[in-house]
């Protein structure tokens, strides 16, 4: 990651964004993006909104694509934004969902085939610019995936702060950019467990992780559901797995949730997770248990108590047919 000295230094990259309210039309036209009014007053925390977080696009050698991406200033004041483009890639970190590589070329660079007309915009507090970016591949570009981003920053200084007390914060869009052609497509689910493996639970909800590995060349988008099943076989749930990516040559981690108003017993969550190429599907098995210990606790009791007065009954019974 790059450094900046006497700075704080903040990254945030953004996958869902805030809905903004446009109220008019653009109000002006730069040679480098459009300017138009947003509606601010509902705005709690001060920030300013990047978007959209994914642009996916297919391109055959030599080929231009000019899409557009905003950025909106919600910091309760004029600010200059900064922009640059920077590769990622994906990690073996399962907890890393992309890796940012600085002023170094990824192994699927896309790098140099990113432009836009100016590397700096300034907005009023209340203005969103549409800035368009032109994806340009060479005519002699191979089949595969090309991986880039759009990186917008500003820096905020608290009140009465110092140089040194400013942060700079940055948020991302980012490009997946394919060519069509033969490419290795390698990829599989590679673990399914609840949270921290955690076989026993007081009550919902459930969290549980899939994990899948791409080892191929390209990005993939893999997809399923989860149903769940009681101790008898009864299908009680299914969740849903929405399409998640996994870049090449990385493991990548989703999480979903399960729960419902009352759970007992043991259940059984069967994973039917699409590769996101060729309809294959993987599937995997889990078991766990949800106990809700104060009922248990309560239910245990009872017991005792009932077996305490059975017990006294008879004993007293007893004692009065000896006498």
């Amino acid at each position: 990651m790059k450094t900046i000295s006497a700075l704080k230094y903040s990254k945030k990259i953004l996958g869902s964004l805030a809905v903004i309210l446009v109220l008019s039309t653009p109000v002006f036209a730069h040679a480098a993006y459009t300017v138009e009014t947003i509606d601010v007053s509902n705005v709690v925390n001060k920030d300013f909104v990047v978007g959209p977080g994914k642009v996916e696009v297919e391109l055959k050698p030599g080929e231009s694509k000019t899409v557009g991406i905003t950025v909106a200033n919600r910091m309760g004041e004029t600010k200059t934004f900064s922009l640059e483009v920077e590769d990622f890639t994906g990690s073996k970190d399962p907890s890393e969902t992309v890796v940012f590589l600085g002023s170094e070329r990824g192994p699927y660079s896309l790098k140099d085939f990113l432009k836009f007309e100016s590397p700096t915009i300034e907005l009023k507090n209340g203005e969103r610019a549409t800035i368009p970016v032109t994806i340009s591949l060479p005519t002699d570009a191979e089949p595969g995936g090309r991986y880039g981003s759009v990186l917008v920053s500003t820096v905020a200084r608290p009140s009465g702060g110092t140089q040194s007390s400013a942060i700079v914060s940055r948020l991302g869009v980012l490009f997946f950019v394919r060519t069509p052609g033969a490419v290795e497509q390698d990829g599989s689910l590679a673990g399914f467990s609840t949270l921290n493996g955690q076989k026993f639970f007081g009550s919902g909800p459930i969290t549980m992780r899939l994990l899948y590995e791409n080892n191929g060349s390209v990005h993939v988008d893999p997809y399923g559901e989860i149903a769940i099943k009681n101790i008898i076989g009864d299908e009680v749930g299914v969740v849903r797995a929405d399409p998640w990516f996994a870049m090449p040559q990385s493991v990548r981690m989703r999480e979903v949730t399960w729960d419902r108003p009352f759970l007992f017993g043991r259940y059984t969550a069967v994973a039917s997770i699409n590769r996101g190429y060729g309809d294959i599907v993987d599937t995997a098995t889990l078991t766990f248990w949800v106990i809700p210990w104060k009922i248990a606790g309560a239910v245990f009791l009872g017991i005792l108590v009932l077996v305490f007065v059975l017990r006294f009954i008879v004993t007293r019974f007893e004692f009065k047919r000896k006498a």
